[in-house]
C-alpha cells in the first residue's frame, strides 16, 4: 500500500510517500480502507519529536512508528473473525493516536477502539476531521465543569479545538466569548459565539467582562495574563504545557489558595466518546471546520501548511479523491 513515512524526527521534509506491507488484522481486529486522514498539531509534535520528551514513547533515536497520523475515515475491508460490531462495507470514522497509521491507504484498528460507524449525513472528508480538535474541546469542557448558564472565553477559536469547543460549549447552554483574528469574525459568529473579541484590534486579556473558565485552545497565553479575566473559583485551561510546563505545576499549587485556579485537560478517549462525537455531528451540532484538502502525495506540504500557524479548523488529506 502507499503511505506517508518517517525514518527520523524533524522538519516536514522527513516525510516522504513509500510503498509498504499492509497491515496485518487480529481476530479482534477492523482493517479500514483509508478515504481521508487530517495533518494536525499533534501530527507535527510527534513528527518532530516537541517537546522532546514525548521520544519516551515514540523512540528515543528514531520514531518507532514510521506511518503518523490520528484521524480517518473510510470502508471496512475485512474484519478479524471474533469481530461482532462491524462488517466489511461499512462506513467508518475514529480516532488512532499512539498506534498512529492513518497516513495510509490502509489501517488496522481495534474493535473496542475509538471507531465508530460515520454519520449518514456527512463525507469522507468532512468525517476525517471530526475527532481529534473534538476530543481535545470535551476535554477542556469535563475538566472544567463548564455547564448551562456559565460564561466561557475561547481563544484561538479558529483551530481545531477551538471551533469544536465553542461549537460543544454552545450545545450545553454556555454562554461564549470567542477570540480570534479579523478575517474570521463572522466564521466565529456562524459557530455560535455570543460575543467575539478581535485579538488584532485589542488584548484580550484586557477585556472588562470575567468568565468562569478561559480555554486556552492554542497555547499562546499564561495563567499570569488570562488570571484578571477569571471570577473567583474560575480556572484556566491550556492546550499546551506552557512556560517551563507551568501548566503541569500549577494545578498542584493554585487550588491551595483557595480561588482562580489552573486545570489541565487530560484527553481520554474510548468507544463511547466516538459514539458521543458520532451523535453531535449526526444532530448538526458540531461540525468540523475544514480549511484545506491535500492528496496524500502532497502531505508534505499540507505539513508545511498546519506549522504555519495560519490554519483555520482542520487540513484534510484526500487518500482516495472526493468523486
Amino acid at each position: 500500500m502507499k503511505a506517508a513515512v518517517h525514518s527520523r524526527y524533524g522538519s516536514p521534509d522527513v516525510v516522504r510517500i513509500a510503498e509498504v506491507d499492509e497491515p496485518s488484522v487480529g481476530d479482534k481486529d477492523v482493517l479500514v480502507r483509508v478515504h481521508a486522514t487530517t495533518v494536525n498539531r499533534t501530527d507535527c509534535a510527534y513528527r518532530a519529536a516537541r517537546p522532546f520528551f514525548v521520544r519516551a514513547a515514540t523512540g528515543l533515536a528514531r520514531p518507532r512508528r514510521a506511518i503518523l497520523g490520528t484521524e480517518f475515515a473510510g470502508v471496512v475491508e475485512a474484519v478479524g473473525g471474533g469481530v461482532t460490531s462491524f462488517a466489511v462495507g461499512d462506513r467508518v470514522f475514529g480516532y488512532n493516536e499512539g498506534p498512529f497509521g492513518t497516513h495510509a491507504e490502509y489501517l488496522s484498528v481495534p474493535e473496542d477502539g475509538m471507531i465508530a460507524t460515520m454519520p449518514a449525513n456527512v463525507t469522507f472528508a468532512e468525517a476525517a476531521p471530526g475527532t481529534e480538535g473534538s476530543h481535545y474541546a470535551l476535554a477542556f469542557i469535563r475538566t472544567a465543569g463548564a455547564r448551562a448558564g456559565q460564561e466561557v472565553l475561547v481563544h484561538g477559536a479558529t483551530g481545531a479545538i477551538g471551533s469544536a469547543a465553542v461549537q460543544l460549549l454552545k450545545g450545553l447552554g454556555v454562554t461564549v466569548t470567542a477570540v480570534c483574528d479579523t478575517p474570521n469574525l463572522e466564521l466565529v459568529r456562524g459557530l455560535g459565539a455570543d460575543r467575539v473579541v478581535d485579538y488584532t484590534a485589542q488584548d484580550f486579556t484586557r477585556d472588562a467582562q470575567t468568565y468562569d473558565a478561559v480555554f486556552d485552545a492554542v497555547g499562546k497565553s499564561t495563567f499570569g495574563r488570562c488570571r484578571r479575566l477569571l471570577k473567583p473559583g474560575g480556572a484556566y485551561l491550556s492546550s499546551e504545557l506552557g512556560p517551563w510546563c507551568q501548566n503541569l505545576v500549577l494545578p498542584l499549587v493554585t487550588p491551595l489558595f483557595g480561588g482562580r485556579r489552573v486545570k489541565f485537560p487530560f484527553p481520554g478517549g474510548d468507544r463511547e466518546m466516538m459514539w458521543h462525537l458520532r451523535e453531535l455531528i449526526e444532530s448538526g451540532q458540531f461540525r468540523p471546520v475544514i480549511d484545506r484538502r491535500y492528496p496524500l502525495d502532497r502531505i508534505v506540504d499540507a505539513y508545511r501548511y498546519v506549522e504555519t500557524g495560519k490554519k483555520v479548523g482542520n487540513v484534510v488529506i484526500e487518500v482516495v479523491p472526493s468523486s
